[in-house]
C-alpha cells in the first residue's frame, strides 16, 4: 500500500483547531511555512509524514468564516489546505467522494475530527489507512468513546430517540462500516487526541490535548476587569426553552456584572439581537474559536458559561492567566419537551468533570433567582 501521508478531514473550526494541536505534539512534516507567516514557537523537525487538510465546508455562515481563518492559520504553519464544497448541492456527496478517493485510498494515516458526521462515514470506508486519529469535536467526543465501548450506533444525544427517517436508513450501512473502521483490530490502530474527560474503549490509544500550541502561538492575554458569558446553541438544536435561556442570562448578566455575550458560532441572529437589547450586553461574534480568542485578549476576570466544550479547553488555554472560569448547570425545567431522554444526565455531566477535573466554581441554577450570587 502507498503512503502519501496524513489526510485530515475537517468540517468546523474547532476540529481544524485540534489538528493543529495534534500536528504540534505529533508534528508530521510539512512545506515550508508561507512567506512572512507567523509560526509557533521554532524547533527541530521531526521525521513524519506530510499533512493535508481537508476542509469539508458547511453550509452555515458564521462556521464558514471562522473555518477559513483557521485555513489561513493552518496554511501559515505550513499545511496543505484543500476546501471542498461538500454540501453545495444534491449531488455534491457523491462528487467528493469520488475527487477525495485517491487522497484517502493512498494515506496512510487518516485524521478526523466528528465521527458523527455522516459524510465523514461516507468517506472513511473508502481509506486503508493503518492509523486513525480522532480529535475532538466538543463535547461529542465523550459520546464517541462511550458508544463506540458499547458498539452502538453513532448518533449525537440530542438526537436519540427522535423517529427515524428513510435517509436515516439509508446511511445506516455506512455508519456500520465506518464504527467498524474506528473500532482498534488486527493491523489497525486507532488513537484519540482529546482534551476531554472520555475513556476510551479498549485497545484506542489515548493521547491528552493540552492545547500547547494556542499557548505557544497566542498570548498571554490582557485581562479586563470585567465579566464575560459564553453563549451556547442550545435553544438552537431544541434541548432548552428560549425565554427560560432569555430569563437566565439575563439574570447571570445583571447579578455578575457581565458586559460582554461571546456568541456561539450557531446562535440566531434573532436570540441574539434579543439578547442585546433586553440585556444590555454586548454581543461578540468571534472571528476564531473561542479558545484563540481568549488567549489573544482581552478577556474578562471571569468568565461564566453554560455547560459547553469550553469549560474543559479555556482552563488549558487559559492556564496561568489568573482568569477564573465559573460554570452553569441547566436547570431540568429549562428543557424543552422535545430534548432527548439524555440531555440532563449528558449536560450534568459536562459541569460535574469539569468541576472535579479543573476545580471550577459553579453557579447551581436550581430557580433561576438562585443564579444571582
Amino acid at each position: 500500500m502507498g503512503d502519501s501521508g496524513t489526510l485530515a478531514l475537517v468540517e468546523s473550526p474547532v476540529q481544524l483547531l485540534n489538528v493543529l494541536e495534534w500536528a504540534h505534539v505529533h508534528p508530521p512534516a510539512v512545506p515550508t511555512p508561507r512567506p512572512g507567516a507567523a509560526s509557533a514557537a521554532p524547533g527541530p523537525v521531526a521525521p513524519g509524514r506530510p499533512l493535508t487538510v481537508v476542509a469539508l465546508v458547511p453550509r452555515d455562515p458564521m462556521t464558514r468564516g471562522q473555518l477559513r481563518r483557521m485555513a489561513e492559520l493552518a496554511m501559515d504553519e505550513g499545511i496543505v489546505v484543500r476546501w471542498c464544497e461538500a454540501r453545495s448541492s444534491r449531488g455534491s456527496l457523491l462528487r467528493t467522494a469520488a475527487e477525495l478517493t485517491p487522497a484517502l485510498r493512498s494515506a496512510g494515516r487518516v485524521v478526523l475530527g466528528d465521527p458523527f458526521s455522516r459524510l465523514v462515514q461516507v468517506l472513511l470506508p473508502l481509506t486503508r489507512a493503518r492509523e486513525i486519529i480522532v480529535v475532538d469535536d466538543g463535547t461529542a467526543t465523550m459520546e464517541f468513546t462511550e458508544l463506540l465501548t458499547k458498539g452502538a450506533r453513532l448518533v449525537r444525544w440530542h438526537r436519540s430517540g427522535r423517529r427515524g427517517s428513510p435517509a436515516d436508513a439509508a446511511f445506516g450501512v455506512f455508519a456500520s462500516a465506518a464504527r467498524r473502521r474506528l473500532t482498534p483490530g488486527r493491523g489497525r490502530r486507532v488513537e484519540l487526541f482529546s482534551s476531554m474527560p472520555a475513556t476510551p474503549p479498549p485497545g484506542m490509544a489515548l493521547r491528552a490535548n493540552r492545547f500547547a500550541w494556542t499557548r505557544a502561538r497566542f498570548g498571554p492575554p490582557t485581562i479586563s476587569a470585567g465579566t464575560d458569558i459564553v453563549g451556547t446553541s442550545l435553544v438552537e438544536t431544541g434541548v432548552v426553552d428560549l425565554e427560560r435561556y432569555m430569563t437566565a442570562v439575563g439574570i447571570l448578566a445583571s447579578g455578575h456584572g457581565a458586559t460582554r455575550y461571546f456568541a456561539h458560532r450557531r446562535e440566531s441572529v434573532e436570540k441574539l439581537h434579543r439578547l442585546s437589547v433586553e440585556t444590555g450586553l454586548q454581543i461578540v461574534r468571534p472571528d476564531l474559536p473561542l479558545e484563540l480568542v481568549a488567549r489573544r485578549g482581552p478577556i474578562g476576570h471571569t468568565i461564566l458559561s453554560f455547560p459547553s466544550t469550553v469549560v474543559h479547553t479555556l482552563p488549558l488555554a487559559l492556564e496561568g492567566t489568573g482568569v477564573k472560569i465559573t460554570v452553569c448547570d441547566v436547570d431540568p425545567e429549562w428543557l424543552t419537551d422535545s430534548a432527548s431522554p439524555r440531555a440532563e444526565s449528558f449536560l450534568s455531566g459536562i459541569t460535574g468533570t469539569a468541576r472535579e477535573l479543573h476545580g471550577l466554581a459553579s453557579v447551581v441554577s436550581g430557580q433561576t433567582a438562585a443564579l444571582a450570587p
